[in-house]
């Protein structure tokens, strides 16, 4: 099976920044390269810029572009129109971006997000044909007042009725339906993310995952775990039954520490049965 691991880099990094960093990972690829397979066996790296430097992590990749999909933190749910300040699935995929992510807790807090617009979401860039990465999870009230499972279900629901709804209406490049790519459902404790997250035991995270991996079945390509990751930690997290991936903030933002974990993740990934397809990834 194929565990997908990646990073968002939020609100960071100017072009410099990214640049540096995506030219280093290039040059790992190329130094790792041997023959046309992945890099990292089992594994499918993800980065996930801020959109002003995706064209730059796309140049600053390469002939190496084909080893990491790339994608985008937000985009709306209608094709095109009269919403300032938006960007639609349609033109994040001209600028090369493979993966959406959708329902992050901080837009849920922040940006007014609700299950409704995840489920657009999901639906539009199904329907374009890229990939939804949708984020859930519950805050630390929500947990002790016993509502984990209820909270991050509802949210999943959304996630995959955008998700059927896409898939019966996939738009390929000449305009007939073609085929859905993957869904990637990313559990992330609201309260394990961020400055001030807290590392969970694997105990508090089992449950929840359970929950996930029954409701979503054979329409959830991949469950990654979020949420205070680290290099320290990854192989642990991997670890438990119901993870596919992980999906990384800080513990990734330094190029080292994404290595470290693509390292883990790729000797994780070859200790497991393939009970699960694997996703291939396509250039753009």
């Amino acid at each position: 099976m194929t565990l997908w691991v990646g990073t968002s880099w939020k609100m960071t990094k100017g072009l410099d920044a990214a640049r540096t960093y995506a030219a280093g990972l290039a040059a790992e690829v190329v130094s790792r390269r041997a023959g046309s397979g992945r890099v990292w066996p089992g594994v499918q790296p993800f980065v996930i810029p801020p959109l002003t430097a995706l064209t730059t992590v796309d140049e600053a990749l390469g002939g190496e572009r084909d080893q990491v999909v790339l994608g985008v933190q937000n985009a709306h749910w209608e094709d095109d129109g009269a919403w300032t300040g938006e960007v639609s699935v349609p033109q994040v995929a001209e600028l090369g971006a493979q993966l959406v992510e959708i329902g992050h807790s901080e837009r849920r807090a922040h940006f007014g997000e609700i299950d409704e617009t995840v489920r657009a979401k999901t639906a539009a860039t199904v329907r374009h044909g890229l990939v939804p990465l949708v984020c859930v999870g519950e805050t630390q009230a929500e947990r002790d007042a016993g509502q984990a499972v209820d909270v991050t279900r509802r949210q999943l629901d959304a996630a995959l009725d955008g998700f059927r709804d896409g898939r019966s209406r996939v738009v390929g490049d000449d305009g007939e339906s073609g085929s859905a790519p993957a869904l990637l459902v990313a559990y992330e404790p609201v309260w394990a993310i961020g400055e001030q997250g807290r590392e969970p035991r694997p105990e508090e995270l089992a449950d929840v995952l359970s929950a996930l991996r029954s409701r979503g079945g054979d329409d959830v390509t991949a469950l990654l775990y979020g949420g205070s990751v680290t290099p320290a930690n990854a192989a642990g997290l991997l670890a438990l039954p119901d993870v596919d991936g992980l999906f990384v903030g800080r513990g990734a933002w330094e190029l080292d520490g994404f290595l470290s974990i693509l390292d883990t993740a790729s000797t994780a990934a070859q200790a497991r049965p393939g009970d699960r397809p694997a996703y291939v990834a396509t250039s753009p």
